[in-house]
């Protein structure tokens, strides 16, 4: 029986479970989202990216085929031993954590699809708004794509199975202490995996109070990827633009 409760993202993420689970991602809604950034940031065609929490590539690898320098950073040894294959001298990958800020100045970071709020420590969350902060160049903006809390609550699946290469995944849902958990069981070769996802349940008014702890200035708040302006009854993403 595998069970992860210490830094389960960790461990987790770096299973080849993780990426069968979620294989079926909309990633044609989420190059549509990249291209609607780019086009809103005003990116220059050189401008340096840095995906934070970038798994095994993908979106890196996406935003360096429409010309940009990119470097993907994820704290899974596996997602980056995988991306390291596509890597080029314009797209680079490093196993970090993103609650330290990397040495380079970056003309974007992107931290997308609900890659925040995952940490075991409060102040991790403060520490990664702070990195992002230092790795902004002056002007330079950064993206967090959060999900809203309100629209996930009230739309919560307590229960399900979703069968993906012949593995049942038994999903729980539930909130607890401040948290949306959810608990992952399925067994693959008579084994049986356990695993609880948790992220926390923050609202655009805990980011503004974390951006006004950390000094950072919230531009414009988005609630889906074609960038309409957020409504906390509305819509099901959280999309932040700060500085």
């Amino acid at each position: 029986m595998t069970d992860s409760t210490t830094k389960w993202y960790a461990s987790w993420f770096d299973t080849e479970f993780y990426h069968i689970l979620y294989k079926d991602r909309d990633y044609r809604e989420a190059k549509l989202f990249m291209g609607n950034l780019i086009d809103y940031l005003d990116l220059d065609k050189n401008a340096h990216i840095l995906d934070l929490a970038c798994g095994k590539g993908r979106h890196s690898i996406y935003l360096n085929q429409l010309g940009f320098p990119v470097t993907g950073v994820d704290l899974s040894k596996n997602s980056i031993q995988a991306a390291q294959k596509y890597a080029t001298e314009t797209l680079q990958f490093k196993v970090y954590d993103m609650t330290q800020a990397l040495p380079t100045k970056f003309d974007a970071v992107f931290n997308l699809f609900t890659s925040f709020g995952y940490f075991d420590k409060e102040e991790d969350n403060l520490n990664t708004l702070k990195a992002i902060k230092q790795e902004l160049k002056p002007g330079a903006k950064a993206v967090i794509d959060f999900m809203n809390v309100d629209y996930v609550t009230r739309n919560l699946v307590p229960k399900e199975i979703k069968t993906v290469e012949g593995i049942d995944f038994h999903i729980t849902r539930w909130i607890e202490d401040g948290f949306i958990k959810k608990n992952i069981q399925f067994r693959v070769n008579q084994e049986k995996y356990n695993f609880t996802e948790r992220v926390k349940m923050l609202s655009l008014k805990d980011f503004q109070n974390y951006f006004d702890q950390v000094g950072i200035s919230l531009i414009d708040c988005f609630g889906n990827y074609q960038l309409q302006k957020f409504d906390q009854q509305q819509h099901q993403r959280l999309i932040l633009i700060f500085n």
